[in-house]
């Protein structure tokens, strides 16, 4: 059950009534900042979709008090969104938290998807007797952490702390996403464990037409289409990306250049776009529900060359959907699963060297067909119904291993206020 207005719900005051919550075996609070489109989004979305809803509840606290791109479908499917505002906060914060915790409560897992901030979420579910608490890692950010300031490398540290002090278990995308939040010897803690996001692959199996998705955009039908997804973060690199794209469209006049996404360095992208003259090859789509239907549709290739990654979700649904992929090597080698699409180059190696290798895409059609990149990923461990099957296990173990020790526990939650 769900609270229909869930979204106005003040957590900054008790509740005299709530709506009692339909008893499920296991009971889930995720923990993010929004559930707009991007890649752990998605994620939890198809895991949403596709988990047992008979024997999982899923809810969702937020840190933001906006309306986010799935709080329809996240209530229609029966979860719950709460909000809880304030992390820069800490005892604002801690205080609502608690108060959730009781009203909405009590869960069985608490699961975190705030990266270093999970230490501080799961120092709090500690507090409030949550038996299960998991820090789940979806990111590598070792690449741009050597430039941050001393005191950001002190948040850093005791988060990481905490993190270590209060999960019962860590889930990493990968080894790198693992080794950014659990250390470089994770693999000597057994509560550190991989868990590979998976995607559906049912919108690749989908009939496309092309022409159709192209003119949407007022693609020519012969345009040769550069195709990037991703939200506008320093993370994925926009600013590399319009050079590379800059450098390609004086070599190849049709080319056209498909940016998937929204962010807060949008508006600055887009300047950039008009400073190097190719404003006019550059489309935004804005945030989208159809990516495989864009990527099969519209796009020639695509082109990935960010700074960090946990694993890079997209670079598989676009392997799915039989691109050639030009990525950089910060990208775990995990994401490697259709090995004749794809091209690892440096970001220390210079512009040309990607245009270079963009110019060979173009001039050379890739000789693997869809249908075989979809048998490829549908076997590799990214295949959704793969991944969800692993986390209700996961799920499920923690639950039987703790329950004996919950039924004394979970029934306090410290008053606050």
């Amino acid at each position: 059950m769900h609270y229909t207005n869930s979204k106005n719900i003040d957590t900054s005051k008790p509740k005299s009534k709530l709506v009692k919550p339909i008893e499920k075996n296991i009971r889930i609070l995720h923990v993010v900042g929004a559930m707009n489109r991007g890649g752990i989004e998605n994620w939890l979305m198809q895991v949403l979709r596709h988990i047992d809803r008979e024997r999982f509840q899923m809810d969702f606290l937020m840190h933001s008090t906006e309306a986010s791109a799935y709080d329809e479908e996240i209530l229609s499917l029966g979860s719950q969104i709460i909000p809880c505002s304030d992390p820069s906060q800490p005892r604002l914060y801690a205080l609502k938290f608690h108060r959730i915790l009781r009203e909405y409560g009590p869960y069985d897992i608490v699961h975190s998807h705030l990266s270093h901030f999970s230490g501080f979420v799961l120092y709090l579910a500690r507090q409030a007797g949550t038996p299960i608490r998991i820090a789940h890692s979806h990111s590598n950010s070792s690449a741009l952490k050597a430039n941050k300031h001393w005191s950001r490398h002190c948040y850093l540290t005791f988060m990481k702390f905490l993190i270590a002090r209060c999960a019962t278990i860590g889930l990493g995308c990968s080894p790198l996403a693992n080794a950014d939040l659990f250390g470089a010897n994770w693999k000597t803690d057994p509560r550190w464990r991989l868990l590979y996001c998976g995607i559906d692959l049912t919108p690749f199996q989908k009939s496309i037409d092309a022409v159709r998705v192209r003119a949407e955009f007022n693609l020519p039908s012969d345009a040769f289409v550069v195709g990037h997804v991703g939200r506008f973060d320093p993370q994925k690199n926009h600013q590399f990306l319009l050079k590379i794209f800059a450098e390609t469209v004086r070599r190849v006049p049709q080319a056209y250049l498909l940016l998937v996404g929204e962010g807060i360095i949008l508006p600055k992208i887009k300047q950039q776009a008009c400073d190097l003259g190719i404003a006019n090859r550059v489309i935004f789509t804005g945030s989208r529900s159809d990516v495989p239907r864009l990527m099969r549709g519209a796009m020639n290739i695509f082109l990935f060359p960010s700074l960090c990654e946990g694993l890079g979700l997209v670079l598989i649904e676009a392997q799915a959907a039989g691109l050639p992929c030009i990525f950089s090597n910060v990208v775990p080698e995990e994401a490697d699963v259709v090995k004749p699409l794809l091209k690892r180059l440096s970001l220390s190696q210079p512009v040309s060297d990607w245009v270079n290798e963009v110019l060979a895409c173009h001039n050379q059609i890739s000789n693997v067909a869809q249908t075989e990149t979809l048998k490829l990923v549908a076997a590799s461990p990214f295949n959704i119904e793969t991944s969800v099957m692993q986390l209700e296990k996961i799920y499920q173990t923690e639950v039987a291993k703790n329950k004996s020790s919950y039924a004394n526990t979970r029934v306090f939650i410290p008053e606050l206020m």
